[in-house]
């Protein structure tokens, strides 16, 4: 277990000029990037035990953060 957020311009910095016009004009991009920061968000205070819920949850969380990240690569892996 990682107590390192992951976020998106740290997952992926030689795109991170690209997430940033990305979330400025398309919007679709920008709804999956905020979803991601959200859980993200959660899977951290999780992690840290700022905000602990049961490990099955927490499994499920890091899932669709994973499948979030996923697609968001996807779209950056197109430009």
């Amino acid at each position: 277990m990682s107590h390192t957020p992951h976020e998106l311009a740290a997952e992926f910095p030689e795109r991170a000029d690209l997430i940033q016009e990305l979330r400025q004009s398309d919007a679709h991009f920008a709804r999956l990037s905020d979803e991601y920061h959200e859980i993200n968000r959660a899977v951290h205070r999780a992690e840290t035990n700022v905000e602990p819920m049961e490990n099955l949850a927490e499994v499920e969380l890091r899932k669709k953060r994973a499948a979030l990240k996923d697609e968001i690569w996807g779209i950056l892996s197109r430009r």
